[in-house]
């Protein structure tokens, strides 16, 4: 599932078509109108976790008008991106700065959850809702002047290539193509800079208050509420980075254990968004790894709060040990 930093390079690979007007469509989406799209001016680009956002317009003027961004809260819509990445199992095989499919397995969605994304059609009349919602899944990318093309055979033998949900051509003479990504629109850009992990008003004290809750520090870091942007891949590293046991109650975890965490998971974050714009691939110690860098052997399992998403954690035993039950005693009557 791509993450913060690479939701932020795909807003940079965006950024160049603003002020551009679409001249050709294409692609195989049947929940968004492909030909909808024609001619409609990219106004702006706005970007806010896992989550991009495109303005479109009708006439070039329009872009500079009414364009206010309303705060408002993000997890119920990555709630459902969640529940949709399960339909993305049959994704390509081949993804522009996306991750390997073998995340595919990271994710056990509770029952009952349908992860069916309503038809959106054409663009809404009237112009009140001109911001295209883009969220990426576990496999959704952009890729900007050229397809994504087949590494490998697929289950049945064919070296066919991804099909792009939506091709936009830009009178420029560029054209971006979006790759399992699930999009609608909005009439405003759910954008909340204090929660977002790469923002430069990203709220700590906000974010330590809720770690600081009595459950699972991992559940916590997954809370778009809070950690906006932190995926499965930021949330093993950090907690790995900072000695933390996934399963260990914030509450129980002292103030400067807990400010550790917030430090690895921003310099991480940072990090792996620096490597993207220099072109290396961001290094893990843990992650999808057996042992450790200091030669422990792994332990994986899927952990999530009752009822609610299961993702696979991985984790050292010796490098992250569990509080002791005389150690917990101690810190709750301290």
């Amino acid at each position: 599932m791509p993450e913060g930093p690479s939701v932020r390079k795909f807003h940079h690979l965006v950024s160049p078509f603003v002020g551009q007007q679409v001249v050709k469509t294409g692609g195989s989406s049947q929940k968004l109108n492909p030909a909808s799209f024609q001619s409609l001016w990219l106004q702006d680009t706005q970007v806010h976790g896992k989550k991009l956002f495109l303005r479109f317009d009708p006439d070039e003027e329009l872009g500079s008008l009414g364009n206010i961004s309303l705060p408002e809260s993000v997890e119920e819509g990555e709630r459902k991106e969640e529940a949709q990445d399960q339909k993305q199992a049959s994704g390509p095989s081949s993804q522009k700065i996306s991750q390997q499919s073998s995340q595919s397995l990271e994710l056990v969605a509770p029952s009952g959850e349908s992860g069916v994304e309503p038809l959106q059609g054409d663009m809404p009349a009237g112009g009140a809702e001109r911001w295209l919602q883009v969220s990426f899944g576990l496999f959704g990318s952009i890729w900007v002047n050229e397809f994504s093309r087949a590494k490998k055979a697929n289950k049945r033998g064919d070296w066919r290539d991804p099909t792009p949900r939506l091709v936009l051509y830009f009178g420029g003479g560029g054209f971006l193509a979006f790759y399992n990504c699930q999009m609608s629109w909005s009439s405003s850009p759910a954008v909340r800079p204090t929660s977002d992990i790469l923002s430069e008003k990203f709220d700590r004290g906000q974010a330590l208050e809720a770690l600081g809750q009595e459950q699972p520090v991992c559940y916590t870091l997954l809370d778009q509420r809070y950690f906006s942007g932190l995926g499965n891949i930021i949330k093993n590293e950090a907690l790995y980075r900072a000695g933390i046991h996934p399963l260990s109650l914030g509450s129980l975890l002292s103030p400067q254990r807990l400010e550790a965490l917030v430090d690895h998971v921003v310099q991480f974050s940072a990090d792996w968004l620096q490597g993207k714009f220099q072109g290396r691939q961001q290094h893990t110690h843990i992650y999808q790894k057996e042992q450790c860098p200091e030669g422990h052997q792994l332990r994986r399992e899927a952990f999530g709060p009752p009822g609610g998403f299961q993702r696979l954690t991985w984790w050292c035993p010796q490098c992250q040990p569990r509080l002791p039950p005389d150690e917990q005693a101690q810190v709750q009557l301290s």
